[in-house]
């Protein structure tokens, strides 16, 4: 199987140069590309300098985000004609046999898969609690340790590039948080091609802390993101029906009152966001990309805002 990596990246060299040597020394081969959301701390200087013919960078000319990135990496990737993308933040650090445990269930599985996920770790070896996979209820395990799951973030995730052209690409618009849940959702959920946690595969997530996103707890200076997660948390239920858009809400007054109760600073701050961005939601609405592979005609590939549920 021709395989890609697909990196995004953006002002964080060290953990870049560590991804990048776990990518290398994997025991199963793939090519590179590092999707640089512009950094300006001589990440091209560091792509520039690699040796390795295996390895692509893309430039993007402002930061789009992690979700303009990824949509990006695995644009460039599909039209190139590569049967599956493994796609990774900068501070995804995969064991040696990550890779090589992901193709080994997709081979098992014989294509029966919307999408792989690998265990993510934190840097202490304890599971990471942001990346946390949950098993379907009444789950299939069609081989030992491949467990059905609905949702995976992109933190060591494996697509065939078919379900990509099927399933249109991830919502640049949503700049960063929850692009990788709505994706792997409008496979699995709306889709209905399962994804699966193959549990040998195994990344260490190298974040700072090893917490979840919770808006009462979380830093001042990260409440920012939440403006993202809100909305883009809005659109995603919405389009699943009207039970999980009351799920949803349910979800956002549960949130406000813990902001009320445990917050220790900035409550307005934080009951505003989750506020403002709840109504914000109804006013958003992204196009779904799609894309073909460069061989097809350009009428074709010029086909690229359709949504493939509608």
């Amino acid at each position: 199987m021709k395989v890609l990596t697909v990196v995004v990246t953006y002002n964080r060299l060290p953990l870049l140069r560590q991804c990048v040597a776990c990518w290398a020394a994997q025991t199963a081969g793939s090519d590179l590309l590092v999707v640089d959301n512009h950094s300006q701390d001589g990440t091209q200087a560091y792509l520039q300098s690699l040796a390795d013919p295996r390895v692509r960078s893309l430039c993007l000319p402002e930061n789009t985000g992690g979700a303009g990135g990824f949509n990006a990496g695995m644009r460039w990737g599909t039209e190139r004609g590569y049967e599956a993308l493994w796609v990774m933040d900068d501070d995804t650090l995969p064991h040696p046999d990550a890779l090589e445990k992901l193709l080994d269930a997709a081979r098992a599985l014989d294509g029966g898969y919307g999408f792989l996920a690998s265990t993510a770790l934190w840097t202490d070896g304890t599971p990471c609690r942001m990346n946390r996979l949950v098993p379907v209820k009444h789950t299939r395990t069609p081989i030992p340790g491949v467990v059905e799951i609905e949702q995976a973030t992109f933190v060591s995730c494996l697509f065939p590039t078919s379900v990509i052209r099927r399933f249109g690409l991830p919502i640049r618009e949503f700049f960063i948080w929850g692009d990788d849940i709505e994706f792997t959702r409008r496979i699995a959920v709306r889709g209905g091609l399962p994804g699966y946690w193959v549990q040998e595969s195994a990344v260490t997530h190298a974040m700072a802390d090893n917490v979840g996103s919770a808006i009462e707890s979380d830093r001042p200076e990260r409440l920012g993101r939440y403006e993202y997660a809100y909305r883009n948390e809005h659109y995603f239920y919405r389009r699943e029906g009207w039970r999980r858009f009351l799920h949803y809400t349910a979800r956002c007054a549960l949130h406000l009152l813990r902001v009320a109760f445990r917050a220790r600073d900035r409550r307005r701050q934080r009951a505003g966001i989750i506020l403002r961005q709840y109504f914000a939601g109804f006013r958003f609405h992204p196009r779904i990309e799609t894309v073909r592979p460069a061989a097809e005609t350009s009428a074709e590939a010029s086909e690229r805002n359709v949504d493939p549920f509608e």
